[in-house]
């Protein structure tokens, strides 16, 4: 056998062993990967959202259902990382209720008639949707927060 034939064995090998031991890497770095990625997944979708119109509200509602839901699945062992995930699941959830009952509520105040009886519905409607939209402001805080958290813990070398 050849030393080039040998080569041609041993190096594919040593790629395949060294993917597998990577892909099995669950690291604090690797955890914090993880959970920024699936994080900002939810992020971008508020930001590439924001202000829009009814269908879009609850489309975004739908998406950041599948966002909580994601994080919610990954499986972290360090400890602090499982209390960071779970604050995250409780804030894209409220985020997705909140901003699922403002659409809702935008849709109606858009169906409802110009009388007296209307003008009552509206108020209502735009106190629902004023507070709707107030709750998903407070969440969209914690994230913020919970991100610096999140940011400062996984900076730290293990």
């Amino acid at each position: 056998m050849s030393v080039w034939s040998k080569y041609t064995l041993i190096v594919p090998f040593s790629m395949s062993l060294f993917l597998l031991l990577a892909s099995c890497d669950d690291s604090k770095a690797s955890q914090c990967r993880r959970l920024i990625t699936a994080v900002n997944d939810g992020t971008s979708l508020l930001e590439t959202n924001k202000g829009t119109q009814v269908v879009t509200s609850l489309k975004l509602a739908q998406d950041l259902e599948v966002v909580a839901k994601n994080i919610e699945e990954k499986n972290f062992k360090d400890p602090k990382l499982q209390e960071f995930q779970t604050r995250f699941v409780k804030v894209f959830t409220t985020l997705s209720k909140n901003i699922n009952k403002a659409g809702k509520a935008l849709g109606a105040a858009k169906l409802t008639e110009a009388s007296s009886s209307g003008k009552d519905k509206l108020q209502k409607t735009r106190d629902e949707i004023d507070a709707a939209l107030k709750a998903a402001t407070i969440a969209a805080k914690q994230s913020d927060v919970l991100a610096g958290e999140v940011n400062k813990y996984c900076s730290q070398t293990e």
